[in-house]
């Protein structure tokens, strides 16, 4: 049995995993990134934590094949350079080669979204896929593009961002600058400030309850207000719908995939959210007169599709 690491580096928490051939996560281990601080002391924690992820598979670092690894940012894959990483504060940080220093096994890194993405494809919700493409509904809308079996990530390593595709000038600004994104209306965020909107424009709405004992409005909110037969509740969710349902035809009509998957917790609400968005996508997408067409698909691996998809990096790389 052949084992990999697989580390996934993210503001709040640092993750390591240690993956068996079959994509099955047999240990883990994680510890706070602690921002701000310098570089070289989150890489030395990545290493730490795993090689506690060693240990706690009850196994030796020499059983080890690589490590892989997955951070926010654009990370160039050829150099093992993490060019640059807003939210962790990094600017062209060698953290292949320092790995390599704490970590004697061929190493490799990765844009966070772009490991997740290869994750669901080798062992998810897009196994057996040859094309396929993974949104991420979260803070932010994360994209992940697999073609022929290899990460896209483009020329300088920073494709893939479909949450800064437009959907609509006219929308309000997004982080990035620009207006109208996707990412404004289909993140968790949006959802959220969306259904708060709808709740001071309809002050009878059951919306305002369930803020008092939730304490917070939440991405849930609408749905259940909807599920309890509230009309401002269900406006809000047929709104995100919509939205969301344009900025995955845009995505079908470039890319093609075998599958589309999308992940987040709003995709905890299942049925209520995935099929009403599969048939607005079926009418609008350019191919709806095909005899075939992307299968839309609710992500498998929750929050180990980053550890896994970073842990067989090496594969894709090899391809």
């Amino acid at each position: 049995m052949k084992y990999y690491i697989g580390i996934d580096l993210g503001g709040t928490n640092i993750k390591a995993g240690v993956v068996n051939e079959e994509f099955e996560i047999i240990a883990k281990a994680t510890c706070k990134t602690n921002l701000p601080r310098p570089a070289e002391e989150i890489c030395e924690d990545m290493a730490k934590v795993a090689l506690e992820a060693v240990k706690n598979a009850g196994l030796e670092i020499e059983q080890i094949e690589s490590v892989g690894i997955g951070t926010p940012g654009t990370a160039n894959s050829d150099t093992g350079v993490i060019e640059y990483s807003n939210n962790l504060g990094f600017l062209n940080f060698h953290v292949v080669d320092l790995m390599k220093k704490f970590i004697d096994k061929p190493c490799y890194v990765e844009n966070d979204a772009n490991a997740a993405a290869y994750g669901e494809y080798v062992a998810g919700a897009a196994k057996g896929a040859n094309d396929t493409v993974c949104i991420t509904l979260g803070t932010g809308v994360g994209g992940g593009i697999i073609i022929n079996g290899k990460i896209y990530s483009g020329f300088n390593f920073a494709g893939a961002e479909i949450g800064h595709t437009v959907i609509d000038p006219n929308g309000p600004q997004c982080t990035c600058g620009r207006h109208g994104c996707f990412e404004v209306f289909s993140s968790a965020t949006g959802l959220v400030r969306m259904t708060k909107e709808a709740m001071f424009e309809d002050k009878d709405s059951i919306m305002w309850k369930m803020n008092e004992e939730d304490g917070k409005v939440s991405a849930r909110t609408a749905f259940n207000a909807m599920r309890a037969g509230d009309k401002a509740g269900k406006e809000v969710v047929d709104k995100y719908i919509k939205y969301l349902a344009c900025g995955i035809t845009n995505t079908i009509n470039i890319f093609q995939p075998d599958i589309l998957c999308i992940g987040g917790g709003v995709c905890n609400e299942g049925d209520p959210l995935l099929l009403p968005l599969k048939e607005l996508v079926a009418k609008e997408v350019y191919t709806k007169n095909s005899e075939k067409n992307t299968e839309i698909v609710i992500a498998k691996l929750g929050n180990d599709a980053g550890i896994i998809g970073a842990a067989f990096l090496g594969l894709s790389h090899k391809k």
